[in-house]
């Protein structure tokens, strides 16, 4: 049984939005606040992770509460993709935030004879973290985590697609911090812009690549620092040696799991043409395993969210629809219902080129199944395309394995697994190109919201530089040659 829920508080919309002068002045009261938090300790810091961590513990059915009334997401799957995710990263931070904050000695070549050098990291200062709705608590606490343990003041701008998630951040942000050290706005787009006009020391933001360009086009006024966090289409390999009950059950899982609305999700398949009917079979069993076990029908599963929202369940239907105009084969799935933004878990075969499932990423539960002959084909076509945020790769030949992880550029990778690598708090998450910019996650996204400050010392009185100073006599030409050639 999923919880009763009441109506969460109403986000301010456009009409109500609020002038540019109040985000103005809550910049600059974090501003001011930026300099004490750079001041303080690994204590403080490890303070406030620690408060947080406990108000996920205490308020964990609040957040099963306020995922179901927004998407009707499962809370098992809010336990383990929502709060288990966020309490990893917040347990490995305190863990070793002492270590990460620690400057790093570095060695000195023979030309620096009589110098010290170290990286010291610093915050970067104020810094805004943009949210997206398809895991709305996880990847905005997320980041915040990481700005914390860095030392900034945080401004949070949380999807306006999940209100009820948005009210708890807010709450959640009103309770633990001051509102000069953490602030929550919410909004819709029109908010999302004033902010982005204020000179933030750093960005992160969550998202679709086409927004990821308009936030790089407003960070390019101030020079603001910038992590993207982007999506793309994702392709998992399928070869003739992979065991593919173990294969189907990963699949399904990753690619349905919230519904499909996973930004690293397998976005489509590439298939061994030998195996594909025995993948096909399987892929429809572990389907109804996971949504149908009783056979009461996957539409009356309470372990599949539903589609955000009426605008992305139009686009999803879209997708299908065209998919199946084109000659496209409905090989499991395909109902639709759209009083309750219910899309079944679909798989389709036979998808022609030019399909728009082929060239949008999907972000919901369709899952397009293509085939290929040979190794080289599968890189070929992933390469022609803009670069994904993660590939799979289903394969009992570690050749196989090594040549497509060697020959595919992604953000990330997972072998005979899907989507848990981006759980991993000790693996640097993000994209490359247009996926993404930068990387997060543990160690990684401490250095996103840090400055790496290069410190040099040299003792007082004294240089080897310095028989190199001009003028540029024969003596120090020969000098500057001998350091060139051998140093």
């Amino acid at each position: 049984m999923q919880p009763t829920v009441s109506a969460p508080a109403t986000p301010p919309t456009s009409a109500a939005l609020p002038a540019a002068n109040a985000f103005q002045a809550q910049f600059d009261a974090l501003r001011q606040r930026a300099p004490a938090l750079r001041r303080e300790g690994v204590s403080e810091r490890r303070a406030r992770l620690q408060k947080l961590q406990d108000w996920l513990h205490a308020n964990r059915t609040a957040i099963h509460e306020a995922l179901h009334l927004d998407f009707r997401k499962p809370t098992a799957e809010t336990d383990m993709t929502e709060i288990w995710t966020s309490l990893v990263e917040l347990k490995h931070t305190a863990k070793h935030l002492k270590h990460w904050m620690e400057p790093r000695s570095v060695g000195s070549s023979m030309a620096l004879l009589g110098t010290t050098s170290w990286v010291q990291f610093e915050p970067k200062g104020v810094v805004l973290i943009i949210s997206p709705w398809n895991y709305p608590f996880y990847l905005a606490v997320g980041p915040l985590i990481s700005a914390i343990a860095a030392g900034n003041a945080v401004l949070i701008k949380p999807a306006e697609q999940t209100p009820a998630t948005s009210a708890l951040l807010q709450r959640m942000c009103e309770e633990l911090f001051l509102p000069e050290e953490v602030a929550l706005v919410q909004g819709d787009k029109e908010v999302a812009t004033e902010l982005l006009k204020l000179p933030w020391d750093h960005i992160f933001f969550t998202g679709s690549p086409e927004v990821g360009k308009i936030v790089m086009r407003a960070a390019a006024q101030h020079l603001s620092g910038l992590t993207l966090e982007l999506g793309g289409k994702n392709p998992a390999v399928v070869d003739e040696t992979a065991d593919l009950r173990d294969a189907a059950e990963k699949i399904v899982w990753g690619k349905f799991l919230n519904n499909g609305q996973t930004c690293v999700a397998p976005d489509y398949l590439l298939v061994q043409e030998s195996v594909q009917p025995a993948l096909l079979q399987e892929l429809t069993a572990a389907i109804q395993r996971a949504y149908n076990p009783d056979g009461a029908g996957i539409q009356q599963s309470e372990s599949l969210a539903r589609v955000v929202n009426q605008h992305h369940f139009a686009r999803l239907a879209g997708l299908l629809e065209d998919a199946q105009t084109r000659g496209a084969t409905v090989a499991a799935g395909g109902t639709v219902d759209s009083a309750h933004n219910y899309i079944e878990p679909t798989i389709l075969t036979n998808v022609p080129a030019g399909a728009r499932i082929l060239e949008e990423e999907i972000f919901g539960p369709l899952l397009p199944v293509l085939t290929f002959k040979t190794l080289s084909e599968t890189t070929d076509y992933v390469n022609a395309r803009l670069k994904p945020l993660a590939q799979y790769v289903f394969s009992s030949n570690a050749e196989n394995r090594r040549y497509l992880l060697d020959n595919i550029s992604a953000g990330g990778a997972g072998i005979n697994e899907t989507v848990l690598h981006f759980a991993h708090p000790e693996l640097p998450t993000g994209g490359v190109g247009n996926s993404g910019l930068g990387k997060a996650h543990g160690h990684s996204g401490f250095l996103a919201f840090s400055n790496e400050k290069g410190v040099m010392r040299q003792r007082v009185g004294f240089t080897g530089i310095k028989a190199m100073y001009p003028p540029y006599t024969p003596k120090v030409r020969k000098l500057i040659g001998l350091l060139v050639k051998y140093l």
